[in-house]
């Protein structure tokens, strides 16, 4: 029998206060020197341990800090450099940074977002001469870092199967070469660190393979057989947790159960449904049940009452029970009782990491000692189910939803809608634009906070707003774009600053989650019916109208993004919330119209990121997703034209979805990839606008003219000048401006070469 107790797979590790956001910032741009960096870390490591052994787990993750990426890391760890970045000469820090951010002569690794969640990961570039070797031994110096303050961690890697699962073939690999192909070199170097952990004194050792939640071949289960009986045999590695998570792991499971392995790890909130065949698997009698009862991914209180029955069913099924979350905590932020400004009812609904860990460490206890022994507890978490229960319905918004019908989400046709706003628009061949931010200068957050704390007036902060959007316009005009955008100075964040502005919705003070890197945003709360009280967007996308002749985009969020980007109510169907927000956002759209806007653009990044992992289950999402972004976009005549923008996900699994969504024009991230979006596309007859991104925004390379006209070269084999649309890969926020100026007046001019061609 073995013994984990109460634990959970991973923390947050930005920092309570984003210190490492600052510190990494400060770093890149060379105010600070890479001692001060690993510092920060160092302190950060320290104060999560520290915490969750003082929290009462008796198991505590270790390794799960990260400069950037866990899977970066992971690829650092065993070796797997691409060759243009270790050829730079840099330090191994600055080499990393180079892996995740690129340079000037070496483009960065892909990136693209982790199963179906908004956290980015790099991709692994895995080719047949791929040398893995433990070339990095982080995980067991932080170990060591951890055991010297007095915390025994259990050391958090990637497991060897979701590592090459993850990656993708290195350019010039053969057609017939797959990452896995190299799995058993990559299980030569993970023995290796596995006999370094037990040497340094680890017990436990966690392999995450949330890989497992997603369909697999048969060939892909095998592999897994086989890696963990190989790494099992060895008589020198530390027990072992496999962790798999964010749903049921499916043909997987069995796998585990009866691998020579410690522990199993099984998410039972996304997948609860491998409760029912947990009984059936007899080589769980040896080993640890981890069972992750409290939601990693959401930040509802759980119902520990539900929690302790679920537990109390899987007693006797498992040579002992654990309790965990459901999957690493890195996915919420640090610390409800930060939020002072919260409504109260909405506050005592809300659990945040470090009540998620005091959940779990209330559920071990319970299982160990009876539930007597959390009694408060138990009923803090009763009275606040109850409460939440029995609020939140707007009859109104229930009956707008229901009086719905088909039309509602129809457009006329698109040849007739081209036609009538080429009329109106008058573009040339290969029109220019931006997906609609543009860098928010310190003038601009300065004016934003000396509104929210009052020490502006509104009359002020707008004339600020407005100072701005003329600059942006007039720097637009400059440049020599053909649809402008007002740059979005007012907004903080693309889904919170409609959070703030509907009913229904709550907006944290301190609720960063990273996103990527140093990347943090702060998910609203969407915690009852949504509607409208006014206009959102109009009098800015007005101010910026009347100062050019040329069309200006309006920007809206869409409703499957504005779901995937907040902590979404559970007490409902997402449909049925999705088609609430959906609502909200086409009255938006009519009243753009009405105010002379002509170019619409309703962003749905995130239509992939919500795709489910399992293909069964992705036509159902798949027919609300597109029918509330049609909801959102009819109603119009089809002289506007509706623009949508997609980054950073794998598009062929949604590439019939994305033609199904009747978009006039598709922007979409294509320049890392090289336009490989484009075959899609092609392969499924899209015959709209599109345009595929020519130059990547989350870099701070500028594109030279030649780069850009290669790019636009490789589109125009595959899409018609008089579709094809010109523009970066996304929004321009986090860049700065004479980056920003240089990298689109050389996008112009590289579109005007090809346009004299034509």
């Amino acid at each position: 029998m073995t013994f984990i107790g109460s634990t959970v797979l991973g923390f947050p590790r930005i920092g309570p206060d984003r210190e490492l956001k600052r510190a990494l910032e400060s770093y890149w741009a060379g105010r600070s020197a890479e001692a001060d960096l690993r510092e920060v870390a160092r302190r950060l490591r320290a104060d999560t341990w520290r915490d969750l052994a003082a929290a009462g787990l008796d198991s505590v993750p270790g390794n799960t800090f990260s400069y950037y990426d866990q899977v970066l890391d992971t690829a650092v760890t065993f070796g797997a450099v691409p060759s243009r970045h270790a050829e730079l000469g840099l330090s191994p820090m600055d080499t990393y940074f180079a892996m995740a951010r690129g340079t000037a002569s070496a483009p960065p690794l892909e990136m693209t977002k982790w199963f179906d969640t908004n956290y980015h990961y790099l991709v692994p570039e895995i080719g047949p001469e791929t040398r893995f070797a433990l070339s990095d031994r982080t995980a067991v110096e932080d170990f060591r870092e951890a055991r010297k303050l007095g915390v025994e961690t259990r050391p958090v890697l990637i497991g060897p199967l979701t590592f090459l699962l993850l990656a993708k073939p290195a350019d010039g690999a053969p057609d017939d070469f797959r990452p896995i192909d190299k799995l058993p070199e990559l299980l030569d170097a993970y023995e290796e660190l596995l006999a370094e952990l037990r040497k340094a004194g680890a017990e436990w050792v966690q392999l995450d393979e949330p890989a497992l939640a997603a369909d697999r071949a048969p060939a892909e289960l095998e592999a897994l057989r086989n890696t963990y009986r190989r790494l099992g045999d060895r008589s020198d590695r530390p027990k072992m947790l496999v962790a798999g998570y964010f749903g049921d792991l499916g043909d997987a499971l069995p796998i585990l159960a009866a691998a020579q392995i410690e522990a199993v790890g099984v998410d039972l909130v996304a997948g609860a449904s491998a409760i029912d065949r947990l009984p059936a698997l007899s080589g769980l009698r040896d080993k640890t049940l981890v069972a992750g009862l409290v939601d990693g991914r959401n930040v509802w209180r759980t119902d520990l009452d539900r929690a302790l029955t679920t537990a109390a069913t899987l007693l006797g099924l498992a040579g002992d029970v654990a309790v965990s979350t459901s999957c690493s905590l890195l996915h919420v932020p640090y610390d409800v009782d930060a939020e002072n400004d919260l409504d109260p009812q909405v506050r005592q609904w809300l659990a945040f990491a470090r009540q998620k860990v005091g959940e779990v460490v209330a559920l071990g206890r319970a299982l160990r000692v009876g539930r007597e022994s959390v009694r408060g507890e138990l009923e803090n978490a009763r009275a606040a189910v109850a409460s939440r229960a029995s609020a939140n319905r707007d009859q109104r918004v229930r009956a707008r939803v229901d009086s719905l019908r088909p039309e509602h989400s129809r457009r006329g046709d698109y040849r007739e809608r081209a036609e009538a706003q080429q009329k109106s628009l008058r573009l040339p061949p290969l029109p220019t634009t931006t997906i609609g931010s543009f860098p928010q200068t310190t003038d601009v957050r300065k004016a934003r906070a000396a509104h929210r704390a009052g020490r502006i007036g509104l009359a002020e902060y707008q004339r600020r707003m407005r100072d701005e959007i003329e600059r942006v316009v007039r720097l637009q005009e400059k440049l020599g774009l053909d649809v402008l955008v007002h740059g979005e100075p007012e907004r903080n964040d693309m889904v919170q600053y409609f959070a703030e502005q509907l009913a229904g919705f709550a907006t944290t003070e301190h609720g960063w989650v990273q996103s990527y890197g140093s990347r943090c945003v702060r998910p609203p709360i969407l915690f009852g019916d949504v509607h409208r009280p006014e206009s959102m967007t109009v009098e800015w996308a007005r101010c910026a109208q009347r100062l050019t002749d040329k069309p200006v985009k309006g920007m809206l969020t869409g409703p499957v993004t504005m779901l995937s980007w907040s902590f979404v109510r559970d007490d409902q169907p997402e449909a049925d919330t999705a088609r609430q927000v959906a609502l909200a956002i086409r009255d938006e759209v009519r009243d753009l119209e009405a105010a002379g806007i002509r170019v619409v653009q309703v962003d749905e990044p995130a239509l992939r990121e919500l795709l489910p992992l399992r293909a069964a289950d992705r036509p159902a999402y798949l027919e609300w997703a597109v029918e509330s972004f049609r909801l959102a976009t009819s109603g119009i005549s089809d002289g506007t034209q509706i623009h949508t923008h997609l980054c950073y996900s794998e598009f062929g699994d949604v590439i019939d979805a994305i033609v199904a969504l009747d978009a006039d024009v598709t922007s979409i991230e294509a320049a890392r990839s090289r336009m490989e979006v484009l075959d899609d596309l092609n392969a499924v007859g899209y015959a709209r606008g599109v345009g595929p991104g020519v130059y990547d925004i989350h870099s701070p390379r500028v594109p030279q003219p030649d780069e850009v006209a290669d790019l636009l070269r490789a589109a125009l084999a595959a899409v018609p000048a008089e579709r094809l649309w010109v523009n970066p890969d996304c929004g321009l926020k986090t860049r700065d401006y004479p980056e920003t100026e240089a990298a689109l007046s050389n996008l112009v001019a590289a579109t005007q070469r090809l346009r004299d061609g034509l």
